[in-house]
């Protein structure tokens, strides 16, 4: 059985099950686990100065140990490139959607997704199966500047609220949907909305080579709460945190928050743009 993850003590440090583990090894998993907690969408808003797409693999790993299903859309990067830096176990549980190498059919090569990248979501909002679900989407950019924002959104929130789309008859645990936003390439109007589904929204920044994640959690009837983490990412995805703010209680609307300048990493290297348009 997959271990479920915590709900009560976001932004606490969190404690290991197994004598074995030691209190800096839960530090390092609390910041995961708090991410993926409440479940929904959990948006990742990235910007040309500091990269998204390896914390997104690092939630990836997170869910994969747990035991979820996974399920990668892939229209930035090909799967291999996707793929990299995971261990054979964790590559073993990804079900990888391939929409970079023809994403509009154009090669009629019998290759592409039947119905494209909205007709695979919709599929996962029918599917029968129980068990617990992570479904990434890399990226909601392209997403964005394929299909209307309308459209998007009605999907991702049917995707995201299935535990409700299911009579008795076949049950089904939560599903989670990572999606990778470069928020750079919109405007506010689509930022906004897809703001407004996400049940968890982290906006990165960064300088040096330390990410700066401010994290936003909203409850159903409670306020959002707060918190801000430093934290790097490791070669194996990994997390190795510096520091954290104590969780805030956010009672107004969400302020976009500042980036911090001097941060040099690209997305996803040459010819990241030229791709998603």
């Amino acid at each position: 059985m997959p271990r479920p993850f915590p709900l009560e003590g976001l932004g606490q440090q969190a404690v290991t099950q197994s004598e074995g583990v030691g209190e800096e090894s839960g530090r390092h998993l609390e910041m995961l686990e708090s991410v993926l907690a409440l479940g929904g969408l959990v948006l990742l808003r990235d910007s040309v100065e500091w990269e998204g797409r390896s914390l997104l693999k690092a939630l990836i790993k997170k869910s994969a140990l747990c035991g979820e299903q996974i399920h990668i859309l892939g229209c930035e990067v090909s799967e291999e490139e996707f793929r990299e830096g995971f261990d054979s176990s964790i590559n073993s549980q990804l079900v990888y959607h391939d929409l970079f190498r023809d994403p509009l059919n154009w090669s009629n090569t019998g290759e592409a997704l039947p119905g494209g990248a909205l007709e695979v979501l919709r599929a996962m909002c029918r599917r029968t199966g129980s068990g617990p679900v992570t479904i990434a989407l890399d990226s909601l950019s392209w997403l964005l500047l394929h299909f209307p924002c309308t459209t998007l959104c009605q999907t991702l929130h049917a995707l995201s609220h299935q535990d409700s789309c299911h009579d008795d008859s076949s049950p089904v645990e939560h599903t989670r949907v990572l999606g990778l936003l470069h928020e750079e390439l919109h405007g506010s109007g689509p930022v906004e909305a897809l703001s407004t589904l996400a049940q968890t929204e982290v906006i990165l920044s960064g300088t040096g080579g330390q990410a700066l994640a401010h994290i936003l959690y909203r409850r159903p009837q409670q306020h959002p709460t707060r918190k801000t983490q430093w934290f790097s990412i490791l070669p194996d995805f990994s997390l190795d945190l510096q520091g954290e703010s104590p969780l805030k209680s956010q009672p107004h609307s969400d302020p976009h928050t500042p980036r911090t300048a001097g941060s040099t990493v690209p997305w996803s290297g040459p010819g990241h743009w030229s791709h998603l348009l």
